[in-house]
């Protein structure tokens, strides 16, 4: 195990470790009194013997390996109680920073071809484009600034439906917005049966967040609706739809796409959607082409910065428990094997004796 992965959670017990040696110097040992023999001739005998002597105590002495026993067992006690931790693999921890549902017309007027490809530029030739198809190379670039948002998206039409629920997926996100196709969901324009929907999507979507965390900070709820038409017979008002989402604190960014001079259905009605936008508190968008497109997402996402935040750690764990079950197998250990030295011992004892 690497020493960069062991972490004391308390040093300051290696203070005690020294405390042995103290005691040692300072404090007497303990000594067990014995009896002794009187004899008249005590001088006599201690010349003869040359000793010096002593207290009439005897002071045990323990064996190397009983010392190195005790020396270890200590060590491992300090060990013990500083609570050493193992610090495992670094962690990656993210925190998603707001929920985006994109709204996406499909109707028929999707298709004209009146906006210019981004290939264009590369090739030098003007290739002209669906306005679906410039959404789609626009949002591709769009969602690389959202790091960190989930992303969910609705398409709508003569009715509107999920075609991708919230997922920070943004792979996932842009393949199946790349699936859709002109009129998959009608020729209308139900432009508020649509804002109702994200709606009732964030509704769900952060019942389902409080349920799975109960401290769970609120994420920020915004809505990107881009529209080519005029509401055509949608069951929710788009204005009242608006001042739902305000109650809800979701915001609504609206794009009108392509040129507010056309009649009838493909109308572009600026004063719904700038009411839209403004009820809600987001802001409208007017583009005609590629470049206004692109700067009208691009605006949304300095209005809607990124709230990711990514944070690394290193789980810990604590293996304090395992020098103190190492002390007990070593004290186990060692009186085990001193009762059955013992028995040993007295055994060879009494053999001796009755031998004699």
């Amino acid at each position: 195990m690497p020493f960069d992965q062991l972490e004391l959670a308390n040093p300051y017990w290696l203070w005690m470790l020294p405390l042995p040696l103290i005691i040692y110097w300072f404090i007497p040992a303990y000594r067990t009194r014995q009896s002794a023999i009187k004899v008249p001739f005590f001088d006599v005998l201690v010349k003869a013997l040359d000793e010096e002597p002593s207290e009439g105590a005897s002071q045990l002495s323990a064996s190397l390996w009983q010392k190195a026993f005790l020396v270890v067992s200590w060590c491992l006690l300090i060990f013990a109680l500083t609570k050493p931790t193992i610090l495992g693999e670094p962690q990656t921890r993210e925190s998603l920073g707001r929920d985006v549902m994109v709204v996406v017309d499909l109707s028929g007027s999707m298709a004209e071809q009146d906006f210019v490809s981004k290939q264009s530029s590369d090739l030098g030739a003007v290739k002209k484009i669906s306005r679906l198809e410039a959404t789609k190379e626009v949002l591709a670039d769009f969602v690389k600034t959202r790091k960190g948002d989930r992303l969910g998206l609705i398409l709508f039409g003569d009715a509107a439906f999920v075609q991708t629920p919230f997922t920070a997926d943004q792979s996932v996100w842009l393949e199946l917005l790349n699936q859709t196709d002109v009129a998959m969901a009608g020729q209308s324009t139900h432009l508020g049966d649509a804002i109702g929907l994200a709606i009732k999507v964030f509704e769900q979507s952060s019942e389902d967040k409080a349920s799975a965390e109960e401290n769970a900070k609120p994420r920020e709820k915004v809505a990107i609706v881009l529209t080519d038409g005029n509401d055509t017979g949608s069951y929710v008002e788009p204005i009242d739809a608006a001042k739902v989402a305000a109650a809800k604190d979701v915001r609504i960014h609206m794009i009108a796409m392509g040129d507010p001079r056309t009649v009838g259905e493909q109308a572009l009605d600026m004063n719904i959607i700038n009411r839209v936008a403004k009820e809600s508190g987001g802001k409208a968008f007017q583009a005609i082409n590629r470049d206004e497109l692109e700067q009208a997402y691009d605006e949304i996402g300095e209005l809607e910065p990124q709230l990711y935040e990514s944070t690394t750690y290193r789980p810990k764990q604590s293996i304090h428990q395992y020098p103190a079950m190492l002390i007990v197998a070593m004290y186990l250990f060692a009186f085990g094997f001193a009762t059955i030295r013992r028995h040993f011992s007295s055994s060879s004892k009494k053999a001796g004796e009755k031998h004699v």
